[in-house]
């Protein structure tokens, strides 16, 4: 039986700035190197890649070898097990907000090199990230990588992906920018003046699904957390339904609603029916809502308010209502206590 070939899409930038770390704690990165098979030679091509599994192998190696789970980035270690205690500091809050608050509060705490900050507006929320002293060579890894683990970690906290509405870091755009399409799946800004992450608020009242035994048996495997996206989005219906609302003239067939969802048609089919929903009726119940609100709060024309519901015409409109309802919605408005025909 053939197994698929894995992809090669980690930048080798990443595994040159390991090597720099292993340079400035006055050590051979030979050892690491053999063990995610990566020829020293390839180092220094800036087109060059390495899979998922490379990537892993040789950050385990290293983070252990150097006991240091910051590789380097910080003038200060962080010892095997530094990253352990902030997930066990988040892992008792009721929800992700407090949970990622405790994490860039305690991050501080672990490294004063950079800052970390979760703001929000009460629709969008943003993970904000200052440095504090010139990381120099270090500086597009370290902090790709200390969102990386932010992100992952609040993911499995929630068990859920956490989409992102966009993402800006605060250096020039890179040789490898088309792998940032992976790490960070949003529209990106390059040469921006502060490295950011912004997603969607409601992520953070969703409550912990986690446990002290879960995180016990994560930390035993975290580091696929930095690499491997999430699958499940717990707040895809939500979301879903929020477009269908918002924007019924973009989002009459699966194709466009998930293009504007960042996930394929397939996706999006299977995560609704993960949840028991299917699109249609996900539909019909967006489009059924809205009507009959604008039928009972306005007296806007039946043609109108078929087109502000998502239908492409005022018979398939009236079809479909009266399937919901047994009514035309002439008949149900009439039926509307204090309605009175227009004039």
């Amino acid at each position: 039986m053939a197994y698929p070939t894995p992809t090669a899409a980690t930048p080798m930038a990443f595994v040159a700035a390991i090597v720099e770390g292993y340079r400035r704690r006055g050590r051979s990165p030979a050892g690491a190197l053999a063990a995610a098979q990566i020829a020293p030679a390839r180092v220094t091509d800036v087109h060059d890649r390495i899979t998922a599994a490379q990537m892993e192998r040789i950050s385990d190696h290293a983070m252990r070898e150097l006991d240091d789970e910051a590789l380097g980035w910080f003038e200060r270690r962080l010892p095997w097990g530094s990253y352990g205690l902030l997930a066990r500091a988040s892992i008792s809050a009721p929800t992700l907000g407090v949970a990622l608050k405790r994490w860039c509060r305690h991050h501080g705490l672990l490294a004063d090199d950079l800052a970390l900050r979760l703001q929000g507006d009460g629709e969008h929320a943003e993970v904000a990230l200052t440095e504090r002293r010139d990381l120099g060579p270090l500086r597009e890894f370290c902090q790709v990588s200390v969102l990386r683990n932010l992100l992952g970690v609040a993911s499995w906290l929630i068990d859920s992906r956490i989409p992102l509405q966009a993402a800006a870091f605060a250096w020039p755009t890179p040789p490898h920018a088309e792998a940032y399409r992976v790490l960070f799946p949003a529209p990106a800004r390059f040469d921006a003046p502060q490295t950011r992450l912004r997603f969607d608020a409601r992520y953070l009242a969703l409550p912990l699904r986690r446990d002290e035994q879960a995180l016990n048996q994560m930390l035993q495997h975290a580091l696929p957390l930095l690499v491997q996206p999430y699958r499940r989005d717990r707040l895809l219906v939500d979301r879903a339904r929020r477009l269908l609302r918002t924007e019924p003239e973009h989002t009459h067939n699966a194709e466009s609603l998930a293009a504007r969802l960042h996930v394929s048609a397939r996706t999006l089919h299977r995560q609704l029916q993960e949840q028991g929903h299917s699109l249609q009726a996900l539909k019909d119940a967006v489009r059924r809502e809205r009507a009959t609100e604008l039928l009972l709060r306005t007296r806007q024309p039946v043609k109108q308010v078929a087109q502000a519901a998502g239908f492409q015409s005022e018979k398939s409109f009236i079809r479909a209502f009266k399937g919901w309802t047994g009514q035309t919605p002439a008949a149900y408005r009439r039926q509307t206590p204090g309605y009175t025909e227009p004039d």
